[in-house]
């Protein structure tokens, strides 16, 4: 069975790369942090000794890197993966990237016959660890095709959706949407609270009126449990920009999602990296003087 390459084994990429070794794939895996390999090595996994190592022994390589920047230096850097793949390969990015950038190398690799899928996932690190997540795919449908029996390893719904950077797109809009949105019902309760409202009898009426579809996430920022390890605050403040970017290339206006990136960048300002995305709740309790209290529990 051929080597996968894995480069990036951090919160969401490490159980990924987790779940090929359980399906029986011969893995070489690269980071820059030595101990977010060493749960995989015990597992059977090879470490590799930099890009060039993974390039050159595999022929499906895997991403899952922080995001634009260290994307482009991984792969169309002087020593990066363009440089040392043969043709024929393929490289799977299931990082959240800039649609500019997905573009850029996906047309860098075709002219060395290289195919480039842009395959960012929803789920978080529990739909990792369950290899349960939803995968959007843009490239080349061929590539999609012949990639897709890697891809059912790590993913319970595969999307195909279309020509480079579609997958990213999809990923963008589907963040920008829930992590904006976030922001916009927080305002609400936090306004409702400086009114000297109960947050949970006003969940109670918005879950059962017009608003109610949007309330799911409510229940997490009022839990006050900021601590829960779903989606790190400073990763949403990344999806969010690039995002942003990603409008402004296509000339799209985005005036909401501008907004609550301030929120966002507010937040990581203030030392909130670390905690869950809700935790922009504290920037604008801070901002009105209040604290929502936390949800009481049902009396039912």
């Amino acid at each position: 069975m051929a080597t996968i390459g894995f480069i990036g084994t951090g919160t969401i990429g490490g159980p990924m790369a987790a779940q090929l070794l359980e399906h029986g794939h011969n893995m070489l895996v690269c980071d820059r942090n030595p101990e977010a390999l060493k749960q995989l090595v015990d597992n059977g996994a090879l470490a590799a000794t930099g890009i060039r190592d993974v390039a050159e022994k595999c022929k499906s390589v895997f991403l899952s890197l922080p995001g634009p920047p260290e994307i482009e230096s991984v792969v169309l850097a002087d020593d990066g993966l363009l440089a040392h793949l043969g043709p024929r390969s393929t490289i799977i990015d299931l990082s959240t990237n800039s649609v500019s950038l997905n573009r850029r190398i996906a047309e860098a690799a075709a002219k060395k016959s290289i195919a480039y899928l842009d395959a960012p996932v929803s789920g978080g690190k529990h739909g990792a660890l369950k290899g349960a997540l939803a995968i959007m795919i843009g490239g080349d449908e061929a590539a999609f095709n012949a990639a897709r029996p890697l891809l059912d390893c790590i993913g319970e719904n595969l999307f195909y959706m279309g020509p480079a950077g579609s997958g990213t797109l999809t990923k963008l809009v589907n963040n920008q949407i829930f992590l904006c949105s976030s922001v916009l019902i927080q305002e609400g309760f936090v306004m409702g609270t400086k009114a000297g409202m109960d947050p949970s009898a006003l969940l109670e009426v918005l879950t059962a009126s017009s608003a109610g579809p949007l309330m799911s996430r409510a229940p997490l920022f009022l839990s006050r449990k900021f601590d829960l390890d779903i989606f790190s605050l400073s990763i949403a403040a990344k999806d969010v920009a690039v995002a942003l970017e990603s409008g402004e290339d296509l000339q799209s206006p985005m005036p909401m999602t501008k907004a609550a990136l301030g929120v966002y960048r507010e937040a990581v300002e203030a030392g909130l990296s670390d905690e869950d995305f809700f935790a922009t709740v504290k920037i604008l309790e801070k901002s009105a003087g209040v604290e929502v209290p936390p949800l009481r529990k049902s009396k039912t």
